[in-house]
């Protein structure tokens, strides 16, 4: 199997399993919490949604008065200096507050400008209507395209997404209209197309105070994404961290029953229509289950990624119906005015004169999400306690998409050589169902049974044939084992291709880095069925990247000898290449929970073994190392002649 064919099967299973077994009306509403739960936090707001909120305090920097309607220019802030800016349209006269729409908008520069004809159209129908704009491409320019143009594959690690920041200010401007005097906050809408129509789908599950939502050209299913590689144009607010492995149908599952209508064009080149109809089709059945079968509906319209006629005038008439209560004919509802005459020109509803100073906008995503800190350990039982709650957390949140039933390792000894004092050994194992995986272990034939065992992964294929030099020098009683973890020799991919294997994996809850923890674990499993390995003396080896592997597998394994570290990452907090190349190190959600210096402090009373300079992180783990004492050591060598 090649890593393509994996991650579409993958992404096919997450697709076909969501929602598969609709169960009955109960099981939707008890869950509903806990499913909104793990949303949430697969959206990094776990913290944000939290307690109370406090008051928005809109700043209103202008008004502009036309005929039948008026435009508030305003902003706020959704967190200290986290500026939103948008345009309140409120119809005039209003004699009782009525229903808002919050219009979400896609990816188009001069956001409030490009789409003010939906909204004026909304105002006219009598609805206030708050326009905000994204942090990509609003008054203040920050960042959606962190791993998809910059090579911010950290984000991942961070279990960031810039559809965290879009719903996060959704939500607070949802705040921001219940509070005011001309709204009925019981009856508010959100809508938008592409990047808005995703923002509106995640706001619509994520706040229950959404009453109607209408997504427009933002639908699709992880199979699409990945198996037709529509992810290739996506930018990365389109996405959650999917930690949980949910597709588009467990999110619209937290809409319903609520009205949802969900408008998508038939030759959409980011969004499959056939994946927008299987959506469709299986939340159809759920709306029904929920005896709400009426509140769903699905509107396809010709052409490309865009709006057409058909689903605004469709859109328009669905508002009206749920939130407003009349149901009209889409010949008295009309389109929308999109005539030079009628638009505002673009300075006429800019709102800030200049950018404020204080503004944390561009640089949301280095501090919207928290990392952990170093956890305070003072003895070994609050160490035990503390790895413990730690590997279930990664677990959960990590390494989700670990296999829950493993195939047979099925190990096999394919070659067995001789040469002076060496047997060598070529061994296949199945570390998941469709990747076979290569191991070369070289046992020495003096040494007494059972025999130590050094495993590294090897850095490339030329290491099964030629070993590894930082190998040279290990104590002539050890054995070595060189495995070909995925990615690697039989199983490696083009460097080109790497940039979509990275996005796709996140998709389906996996990275390279935690695939090959997992491809570890087994190799050890697989080394351990050999009668002559001594099971209680199993070392670990990693050179920079696979360094990473090793802490973590020692980490989950819990009963590792030793473990060898040479040329380790300082952290996973850093950037990568723009095209994809380069360590792949991310690991999705780690690093709200541990760290690589952590993790190698945690591995007490495994040996710590540094081959070579550390980075100054690492420190960390020395003083933890030191307070708790042996049987736990730490080692420094030049080479591993002067290890054991």
């Amino acid at each position: 199997m090649n890593i393509f064919e994996y991650l579409c099967r993958e992404a096919r299973r997450i697709t076909e399993c969501s929602l598969r077994d609709l169960k009955d009306r109960s099981y939707w509403v008890e869950t509903s919490a806990e499913r909104r739960r793990q949303f949430i936090d697969m959206l990094g707001l776990s913290d944000y949604m939290q307690g109370e909120r406090g008051p928005v305090d809109p700043v209103v920097t202008g008004v502009l008065k036309r005929e039948g309607y008026r435009v508030e220019k305003l902003y706020f802030q959704s967190l200290p200096g986290l500026y939103v800016t948008g345009n309140l349209y409120v119809p005039e006269p209003l004699e009782t507050p009525t229903p808002a729409v919050l219009y979400l908008c896609g990816h188009s520069f001069n956001q409030k400008h490009h789409y003010q004809a939906h909204a004026r159209k909304f105002a006219q129908l009598g609805f206030v209507t708050l326009i905000i704009e994204t942090i990509q491409k609003g008054e203040i320019l920050g960042h959606h395209h962190g791993a998809y143009h910059l090579g911010w594959f950290n984000w991942y690690s961070l279990g960031y997404t810039p559809a965290g920041v879009e719903v996060w200010n959704a939500v607070r401007a949802i705040d921001l209209l219940q509070a005011r005097p001309e709204v009925d906050p019981d009856r508010i809408g959100v809508t938008g197309i592409s990047g808005g129509g995703a923002m509106s789908w995640f706001t619509a599950a994520v706040d229950e105070r959404v009453k109607v939502a209408a997504p427009v050209c933002g639908t699709a299913t992880i199979e699409s994404h990945v198996c037709k590689r529509t992810v290739e144009g996506h930018c990365d607010c389109m996405f959650w961290i999917n930690s949980s492995l949910w597709d588009l149908t467990d999110v619209g599952a937290l809409i319903a029953p609520r009205p949802l209508l969900i408008a998508s064009a038939e030759r959409d080149w980011i969004f499959d229509i056939e994946s927008v109809r299987l959506i469709y089709r299986k939340l159809k059945r759920l709306y029904e289950v929920l005896d709400a079968a009426d509140n769903i509906l699905l509107v396809e319209t010709p052409g490309g990624h865009s709006y057409h006629e058909k689903s605004r005038k469709m859109i328009f008439k669905w508002f009206i119906k749920h939130l407003k209560g009349v149901d009209v004919s889409l010949e008295e509802v009309g389109d929308i005015d999109e005539s030079p005459s009628a638009q505002e020109p673009l300075e006429a509803l800019k709102v800030f004169d200049k950018v404020p100073s204080d503004e944390r906008v561009t640089t949301v995503q280095e501090w919207f999400i928290k990392p952990a800190q170093p956890p305070k350990i003072e003895t070994v039982e609050e160490l035990r306690v503390y790895r413990r709650k730690l590997v279930e957390t990664l677990m959960e949140k990590t390494f989700n998409a670990f296999p829950r039933n493993p195939p047979d390792l099925e190990v096999e000894v394919e070659l067995t050589q001789e040469s002076g004092d060496w047997l060598g050994y070529l061994i296949g194992f199945t570390s998941e169902e469709g990747w076979r995986l290569h191991i070369q272990v070289l046992k020495p034939l003096k040494s007494p049974e059972p025999v130590p065992i050094l495993v590294f992964p090897a850095r490339s294929a030329r290491t099964l044939n030629f070993g590894d030099g930082l190998v040279r020098g290990l104590d002539a009683a050890w054995a070595r084992a060189f495995v070909e973890l995925r990615g690697i020799g039989e199983t490696s991919w083009s460097p080109d291709l790497q940039w979509f294997i990275r996005r796709a994996a996140m998709l389906t809850g996996r990275t390279i880095a935690s695939m090959r923890v997992y491809d570890l674990l087994r190799a050890v499993d697989a080394l351990t069925t050999l009668d002559w390995v001594d099971k209680t003396r199993v070392a670990l080896m990693g050179s920079g990247e696979s360094a990473v592997i090793a802490l973590y597998t020692a980490l989950l394994r819990g009963d590792v000898y030793a473990v060898i570290l040479h040329d380790p990452p300082a952290t996973q907090n850093v950037r990568s290449n723009p095209d994809g190349t380069g360590p792949a190190i991310e690991m999705i959600n780690c690093l709200r929970y541990t760290d690589l210096p952590y993790v190698a402090g945690l591995l007490w009373p495994t040996q710590l073994v540094f081959l070579g300079p550390r980075p100054e992180s690492y420190a960390w783990a020395e003083r933890l190392y030191m307070k708790l004492g042996a049987p736990g050591v730490v080692r420094h060598v030049k080479n591993l002649s002067t290890w054991v």
